[in-house]
């Protein structure tokens, strides 16, 4: 069967990896998340410190803020290869796996801009996962076991760092209708009831 990708993007506290985890099993694809900054620090061979340390921010030096923070991975030998590091420089790396990636089989990622990395993939289907605000707090004062002010400031960091970050990367509008070929409201149907929705739509989109 001809290869194929599902990128996923989604609210913080909306569901959108455990969606993706199941979407990935239904469709017997690989799913990739966290699992990229590996990747990326294994292709490189750059420490994944780094990617975590730029990890869906948009463009700005990383090195400033990693002075005056011990990293027993950095020899002197290295120092003058972290002047060429920055957010951009992590994010081609990253973007190039991701495009490796879908180039040897199906695939499903979630976030890291790949619906943007692979937009001249011939078969790949573009979904946005929201959700009301009272759901998300809910859901990560659950996760996290913290207080729904907690809960709330988390999610308000989250969106303005992802849009930012893709709005940046992409030159479109996260979570904008016309980015995707889906958005969808997870709180609708629940996080069972929207997975069978979206594998119903991607099976369509696909001919899978």
């Amino acid at each position: 069967m001809e290869k194929f990708v599902v990128n996923i993007g989604r609210q913080l506290g909306s569901g959108g990896r455990e969606i993706g985890e199941k979407l990935a099993k239904r469709l017997g694809i690989d799913f990739y998340d966290k699992e990229l900054i590996n990747l990326a620090s294994q292709e490189s061979g750059i420490c994944r410190e780094f990617f975590e340390k730029a990890d869906e921010k948009a463009s700005q030096g990383i090195v400033s803020g990693l002075f005056g923070m011990r990293f027993p991975f950095i020899s002197d030998g290295a120092m003058p290869m972290m002047n060429c590091l920055s957010n951009d420089a992590l994010f081609q790396v990253q973007s190039d796996v991701i495009r490796k990636l879908a180039s040897g089989k199906s695939c499903l990622f979630v976030g890291r801009c790949a619906d943007y990395v692979l937009r001249d993939h011939p078969r790949c289907a573009n979904v946005f996962i929201a959700s009301t605000r009272e759901d998300r707090i809910q859901r990560l004062c659950r996760l996290h076991s913290i207080s729904a002010e907690a809960a709330e400031e988390m999610m308000t960091k989250a969106d303005k760092r992802r849009s930012s970050y893709y709005n940046y990367y992409s030159y479109k509008t996260w979570g904008a209708a016309a980015t995707y070929h889906l958005c969808i409201d997870s709180s609708v149907l629940g996080i069972e009831g929207t997975t069978d929705f979206i594998e119903t739509f991607i099976r369509k989109k696909l001919k899978l």
